[in-house]
Formats: structure tokens, C-alpha cells, sequence
């Protein structure tokens, strides 16, 4: 990495998903969001003694798999309309052990020290404020909790919506803040997704 600051949360002034628009997005976002959703599950092992926040949860696909697998879930968007979506398709038996909150990663309405997982899928580099994020992670993290960032890889330069992603520079600098919030066993690694692969950036609250 040169000397220059890599930007992880490079499209931090998108309008976000509102009206319409985020009601046909949210019901898109259900089915494009299982890769994601399965490779979190598989990395994070959630189950019983879980209580896991998914801050940016779209329309809740990751919640919901986590949920089935006993975890209790915060579900955490700043869309109405993707909060309302999720609630739409989630059976009543997932559902139970769902709580669907508004809010942000600047701002994450879970108490202090309550959660053993968080995680942010394909969300970080739409985050307004990185550090702050992080420190609302570290704060609503029990000690020993697990923190878990997936982002697809993209080419360096590229624009529009296939930069929607991390380079492995944009990985490891986000890495990097982890260590400066005070996350240990920071670890940056890629694990396929179908014909593509995804980097996954992993810590764990001291």
C-alpha cells in the first residue's frame, strides 16, 4: 500500500434506498443476497448462543439463515422500505427471533456489550463514517465477539456499479482500522462465491 489513504468507504453519498425504488430493490436484494448470506453463516458458525447484528440487513436474507439456525438477530437499515420487505417475507418461525431495527453503522441501536457477532455484507463501503462504525461495533460487542466484513472484489480504477466492492488494497486498509479501533486477530482473507470471490475481513473484540 502506498503512502496515499486507500477509501473503504468509497460510495459513502449514495442516496440510500427510499419510496419505490427501495421497495423493487429490497425484493431484488432476497435472492441476491444468499451467496453472501451463506458464506457469513459459514465463516461465523452462528447458532444458539448467538445474538447476531447485521447492520445494513437489506431485506434481512443473512437474518433470516441466521435465525433459522437459532441465533437471535437485530436486523439494522436505514431503508424503511428494506426494513418492510424483510418483515413481508419472513415466516413466522424465523421471524421470532428477529428484531428489525432503523439505524446505521454510525449508530446502532443494540446495548452496549450484547452482541456476539456483527456483521456488515457487501455493506461497508457505503458507510458515511468508518471509524465511528467501528466503534459502534466495538461497543455493542461483547468481549471475545465476532466481527465480519464481506465485500466482493473488484479491479482497481473500476467505476459505477462494478465498484461496488473492495480492491485488496481497500481490504486491508479497512483492516487496518479494525486494529486502530482496538480489534484483535484482525485476519483479511477471499473465499469463492459462485464464479466470483469475495474478500472477508474478520476480528475479534478484546
Amino acid at each position: 500500500m502506498n503512502d496515499s489513504p486507500i477509501v473503504v468507504n468509497h460510495h459513502a453519498d449514495h442516496p440510500g434506498f427510499s419510496g419505490v425504488t427501495g421497495a423493487i430493490f429490497g425484493v431484488l436484494f432476497v435472492a441476491l443476497g444468499r451467496a453472501n448470506a451463506k458464506v457469513a453463516i459459514e465463516a461465523t458458525q452462528v447458532g444458539p448462543i448467538d445474538h447476531v447484528v447485521d447492520v445494513g440487513c437489506g431485506p434481512g436474507t443473512a437474518a433470516r439463515m441466521a435465525a433459522r439456525r437459532g441465533a437471535r438477530v437485530t436486523a439494522v437499515d436505514p431503508s424503511a422500505e428494506m426494513l418492510r420487505v424483510g418483515r413481508l417475507v419472513t415466516p413466522s418461525a424465523a421471524g421470532k427471533n428477529i428484531t428489525w431495527r432503523p439505524g446505521t453503522a454510525e449508530d446502532v441501536p443494540v446495548d452496549d456489550g450484547t452482541a456476539t457477532v456483527v456483521w456488515a455484507l457487501a455493506t461497508v463501503h457505503h458507510w458515511q463514517d468508518v471509524v465511528r462504525a467501528l466503534q459502534q461495533a466495538n461497543r455493542v460487542l461483547a468481549p471475545g465477539g465476532r466481527l465480519l466484513a464481506i465485500e466482493r472484489q473488484v479491479a482497481r480504477g473500476a467505476t459505477g456499479f462494478a465498484s461496488h466492492g473492495w480492491t485488496r488494497e481497500q481490504a486491508d486498509a479497512f483492516a487496518t482500522l479494525c486494529r486502530d479501533a482496538g480489534f484483535g486477530e484482525v485476519e483479511v482473507s477471499e473465499r469463492p462465491r459462485g464464479r466470483k470471490s469475495v474478500w472477508l475481513v474478520s476480528a475479534i473484540k478484546r
